[in-house]
């Protein structure tokens, strides 16, 4: 199609991560103080609880160190954020088994998570001590040289064996930094202590992120169980708009269609009997108005079952999703600009939920967001398919949990075919949906 002007830009509450080196430095001098309490916690859990453990103190005091051992975890995971700029899950929310104390105890003792976290705080120790050293002796040791014959100047007179002043750093007693050749020997220096100390830091953080990532973070069975959650959660939501879907239809056909065709019968009946058994005292006009209205009943009922066909997979949709998201566009009130660009069709149900998603949001965009502008992309790659739909309205879009329709139905519909749906709607606009979908499903 041809190309269309680009959607506004969305207002971004994320920053993206910018001076990798400088934050990498930063991470490494801030995360020794919390290594300092998260080892000294270990070391605490690990002898008090034990000790005490000969009275009914003992092992309740180390569930409860267990549990509470999530939250420098979480600490540490907040730091790893907010400095490198990296999101790293949780693991799932401590919850016993059975209530009762005793149960409470049992599961705080057994915390997968807790040991985990204990785990890394004792790995943790040694590592920010290496991340700490390297930082300071590379990055803050080698600007020191790269500057030397800026600071030089300020460094106390010395003098060698034969009483000849120098002023600059000495390496025994007479050998000092002060001219031009051991300058630029100093700045070579420093030049490499930072080199080494950059690399020498990124993979000590590359490190740290590995044992965050990987015993901080969710487990493989933790990431199952919440597959299966979601899978169940999302199977559950398709059964029910099957049946509410069913239900609608069956409503649609008893109240329209159907009682339109009853009316219909009913009115070709009596003519049926009036023509078999008047004769020529037919009253013609009457006949006439109901052949009439038994025709109009059969074109009103022709357009419900067409609308009624049309809510089930819309015909237009045979001539491709372009074709479609084109004259759902044509439809609307406001302007709408319409861009797909696709390798292959995806299948029929994607197409069919790709269109229902776009008209949805249309319809919103129209009604409540009172947009003059609205830009609908469709973009495929690496057998995904992302369509954004954006628009320059007043904004304030969100999900209503509670409402089996509107935004949060498109959410459940999305989900069916293991898609995603993200909105971003800030208060004066603008909104901007973007739905991810598999191209084939």
């Amino acid at each position: 199609m041809s190309s269309h002007p680009a959607p506004p830009e969305p207002r971004r509450s994320t920053r993206r991560p910018r001076w990798r080196a400088a934050r990498e430095f930063g991470y490494s001098l801030a995360t020794l103080p919390l290594a300092i309490l998260g080892f000294v916690y270990v070391v605490f859990s690990l002898s008090a609880g034990p000790a005490l453990s000969v009275t009914f103190l003992g092992l309740p005091m180390l569930a409860g160190l267990l549990v509470g051992a999530r939250g420098l975890g979480a600490a540490q995971r907040g730091l790893v954020v907010g400095v490198l700029g990296e999101h790293v899950d949780g693991p799932p929310p401590f919850r016993p088994q059975h209530p009762g104390a005793w149960q409470w105890i049992r599961s705080g003792l057994g915390d997968g998570a807790g040991w985990r976290t204990f785990l890394y705080l004792l790995l943790k120790f040694p590592l920010a001590i290496g991340m700490t050293v390297a930082a300071v002796a590379g990055w803050i040791g080698g600007l020191g040289y790269i500057t030397y014959p800026v600071w030089r100047h300020w460094l106390p007179v010395q003098h060698d064996d034969l009483g000849r002043p120098h002023r600059g750093e000495s390496f025994g007693d007479n050998y000092f930094l002060d001219t031009w050749p051991r300058l630029l020997l100093a700045i070579g220096a420093g030049v490499v202590l930072v080199v080494v100390g950059l690399f020498l830091v990124r993979g000590l953080v590359a490190l740290d992120r590995m044992l965050v990532r990987g015993l901080l973070g969710p487990t493989r069975r933790s990431l199952e169980k919440a597959r299966m959650r979601e899978l169940e959660l999302t199977r559950a939501a398709v059964v029910d708009d099957s049946a509410a879907a069913l239900r609608r239809i069956e409503r649609d056909l008893h109240d329209g269609a159907q009682a339109r065709l009853v009316a219909m019968a009913m009115n070709l009946g009596t003519v049926r009997e009036q023509l078999a058994t008047g004769g020529e005292d037919v009253d013609l006009e009457e006949t006439r108005s109901r052949v009439d209205a038994a025709h109009r009943d059969v074109k009103a009922a022709l357009v419900e079952l067409r609308d009624l066909a049309r809510g089930i997979h819309p015909p237009i949709l045979d001539a491709g999703l372009d074709a479609a998201l084109t004259s759902l566009a044509a439809r609307g009130p406001q302007s709408v600009q319409v861009r797909v660009d696709l390798p292959d069709r995806p299948s029929a149900a994607i197409e069919t939920i790709a269109y229902f998603c776009a008209a949805e949001l249309l319809t919103n965009a129209a009604k409540h967001s009172r947009a003059n502008e609205v830009w609908v992309t469709v973009v495929g790659q690496a057998g995904r398919m992302r369509m954004t739909v954006a628009d320059d309205g007043r904004g304030g879009a969100r999900f209503d949990r509670a409402a089996r329709g509107g935004l949060a139905g498109l959410v459940e519909r999305v989900r069916a075919v293991d898609g995603s749906l993200d909105l971003t709607s800030p208060p004066g606009g603008p909104t901007r949906a973007t739905i991810d979908l598999p191209l084939h499903a």
